[in-house]
């Protein structure tokens, strides 16, 4: 499985508390990161490839290979609270998502649940 993380700032932390909850399971994954958001998962000891941060063009970079169909999930925890200047790349990586039907989730509950559904899914 190829994983995409990506979470607002207000929002690392609670990706970072998913991550480790699934450790066991994302073992065998292949996690792709934005820059700051993988820099806090491999301060918790996760291993991640990092691309650039989001405003710098990460979620461009993510959304590249969403479109070549190299990503299996996207995790997006946003904060629907904040003004986020790079919104655009974000509507974008969202919207390619869809074009490509790629499961997409913005939240810890969806993320569980996906997560969930692939393992059931690879064991059929």
């Amino acid at each position: 499985m190829k994983l995409a993380v990506i979470a607002h700032d207000g929002k690392k932390a609670e990706m970072v508390a998913f991550l480790l909850q699934n450790k066991e399971f994302l073992k065998e994954a292949d996690i792709v990161a934005t820059g700051t958001t993988g820099s806090h998962a491999e301060k918790a000891g996760l291993t991640v490839h990092k691309f650039l941060s989001g405003p710098m063009g990460g979620d461009a970079q993510i959304a590249t290979l969403v479109a070549e169909k190299k990503i299996d999930l996207v995790f997006f925890f946003r904060d629907p609270q904040g003004k986020h200047p790079h919104e655009p790349d974000i509507q974008m990586l969202m919207r390619l998502c869809d074009v490509h039907n790629i499961p997409l989730t913005t939240n810890p509950a969806g993320a569980q649940l996906l997560l969930e559904g692939y393992a059931n899914r690879k064991q059929k």
